[in-house]
């Protein structure tokens, strides 16, 4: 791969040489994968990718960490829409706002564009097995991408995850481990696991690989808003690998010179479980808290990428705000009645974000924002239904619905 340099510690700084199966250092911490900018911005102009057609994230090839004959893996991953939301924009008086729906990608969250990375590079591997641990999409993102591939998966879920995403991975032909316990619990027994039967590790903590596939949800946004940049980014935060690989991918566009400057970010958690945003406000180390929300795809008690998501929190001078879990269930209304996406909880809690920082006075009214949903209100349809109500049920009789019209206020006109 003549666009990277290598792997270097975020931690102690030690380098590595790139190679597909790469993992943590030795000091324990995780790896970030370097590149060769001076070459990159030889081969790799604006005028060359306008005249792509393909819409994926493999369009970054040479933003990424790949060998140029690894073939793009077999879903439509990437090149998710950018909705411009001037109806919600206006309800919350924001000067600008745009959507990114990442819910429309194959298995319906932006994990995806981790696991296409992880099958990628598995293949360059020769590996056959890939496995990891994951609250949920994650893992469905995994057997999807991997069953596309032709590779077998081995997936580990924490009992309480919801049964739209488990009911994905059984259809993907995963073999589904369901972990009684915490997602840490899960963690660990997916990482011994991994160890003693040597499957290709998809799990984030510990490949550097998968938050190079997320920063393309970056290099998205930028090209979709032709290279402008807006003043803030706003996404959900559980392990911390999408905001740090958010961005990353906006530092590369930088460092290319796409982009003339950086926008802040926004970091949303769940008010039950904010680990990160905790260290980032108090200034001191991250430590673990229980995981006490709905938002499951978020509630990671123990964080295995708070080093490099505090770092890009700090290092974009961005915002952090924690959100109740009703309040992430009104943003889920508020987005489907005001643009019509509907987000799981997980996913909204970014734009919930967004809605409470306005309502304290922290983000300026003139700031242009971007929202991004990172999955599909079908993963978890128990509470999107707990959150906008059970339909109005009737007999066929005309007489019946009209009482149940007024009984529920409608307005007819």
């Amino acid at each position: 791969m003549q666009n990277v340099i290598c792997g270097r510690c975020v931690k102690c700084g030690r380098e590595y040489e790139a190679v597909p199966d790469l993992t943590n250092c030795e000091c324990g911490g995780i790896l970030d994968i370097l590149y060769d900018y001076d070459y990159i911005k030889t081969v790799f102009t604006k005028e060359k990718l306008a005249a792509r057609s393909k819409p994926t994230m493999w369009r970054y090839r040479e933003l990424l960490p790949v060998e140029e004959s690894t073939p793009d893996t077999e879903l439509r991953v990437g090149w998710s829409p950018l909705y411009e939301a001037p109806r919600l924009a206006k309800r919350l008086g924001l000067k600008q706002l745009w959507i990114k729906d990442d819910g429309v990608n194959p298995t319906a969250s932006l994990k995806d564009r981790a696991s296409a990375m992880a099958v990628a590079k598995a293949r360059e591997a020769g590996a056959e097995v890939i496995a990891c641990s994951s609250t949920g999409n994650a893992a469905s993102s995994l057997a999807g991408n991997a069953a596309a591939a032709g590779l077998k998966t081995y997936i580990f879920v924490p009992s309480r995850a919801p049964k739209g995403k488990v009911a994905q991975l059984m259809s993907f032909g995963a073999t589904v481990i369901s972990v009684q316990g915490s997602y840490e619990d899960t963690f660990e027994l997916s990482k011994a696991a991994i160890e003693r039967w040597g499957w290709y590790n998809r799990n984030a903590a510990i490949n550097p690989y998968l938050s190079e596939g997320k920063k393309t949800v970056g290099l998205e946004i930028l090209e979709q808003l032709g290279w402008q940049v807006p003043d803030y980014i706003a996404i959900s935060v559980g392990d911390g690998c999408t905001i740090a690989g958010l961005w990353k991918g906006l530092k590369d566009l930088y460092a290319i010179g796409f982009i003339d400057r950086l926008p802040k970010l926004i970091s949303a958690q769940a008010a039950g479980c904010y680990p990160i945003n905790r260290a980032v406000e108090t200034g001191e180390p991250w430590h673990p808290m229980e995981e006490n929300t709905l938002a499951d795809s978020i509630a990671v008690g123990v964080p295995r990428n708070a080093d490099k998501a505090i770092h890009a929190i700090r290092e974009s001078q961005g915002l952090t705000v924690e959100v109740t879990d009703a309040e992430i269930m009104a943003a889920q209304k508020l987005l489907g009645r005001s643009c019509g996406v509907f987000g799981e909880p997980a996913g909204v809690t970014g734009t919930a974000g967004v809605k409470k920082l306005i309502e304290q006075g922290r983000l300026p009214a003139d700031a242009t924002v971007v929202s991004v949903v990172t999955g599909n209100g079908l993963k978890d349809v128990a509470n999107a239904i707990q959150a906008c109500g059970e339909p109005i049920s009737v007999p066929s009789d005309m007489e019946k619905l009209l009482a149940a019209f007024a009984e529920n206020h409608i307005d007819l006109r």
